[in-house]
């Protein structure tokens, strides 16, 4: 592992990777906490704005150029503001159930998924990890130990009734 590649990446890249990495931690800990508390609601607001800084400077990243500077990645970050958005509506509105699935998924669908395609061969994040000379056997085991954890994650959190399938 060296952070080499990503302390030579441009100042959004390396805002976009800190403010994804303290997402899916702050993350994780909103999933596993009691509900409805104020520390959920303050925790929950953080990872918000964390969200919209991960989606937001994701749009400054075009290394992978296939409609002008935008690739498919970036409907990710239009996906994160309506989700964002959709799921301050739902509790706003008192609907606790959709506010709960709508911001479980965005974790998933947002850092999860996404966070697994940045360890592909030939990506920053693969480089950090595992160097620029190594291929795809230490990026399918990382991606596969990130389903296996996300599906793991999942089946918790529905064994607690904190999502619905």
């Amino acid at each position: 592992m060296t952070l080499t590649p990503l302390l030579q990446s441009s100042f959004v890249i390396q805002l976009h990777v800190a403010a994804a990495i303290a997402a899916m931690l702050l993350g994780a800990i909103v999933l596993f906490r009691p509900k409805g508390t104020r520390r959920h609601k303050l925790m929950g607001r953080i990872w918000i704005v964390l969200m919209l800084v991960v989606a937001t400077t994701s749009l400054f990243i075009s290394e992978i150029r296939l409609i002008g500077p935008f690739s498919p990645i970036h409907l990710f970050s239009i996906l994160t503001y309506a989700s964002v958005a959709q799921g301050i509506w739902f509790i706003r509105r008192g609907n606790v159930v959709a506010h709960r699935a709508t911001m479980t998924s965005l974790y998933f669908g947002a850092l999860i998924l996404t966070g697994a395609f940045t360890l592909l061969p030939g990506r920053r994040m693969h480089e950090v990890l595992f160097g620029a000379e190594t291929g795809w056997v230490p990026s399918l085991i990382a991606i596969g130990i990130a389903i296996v954890l996300t599906f793991a994650l999942w089946l918790r959190l529905l064994s607690r009734g904190a999502v619905r399938p």
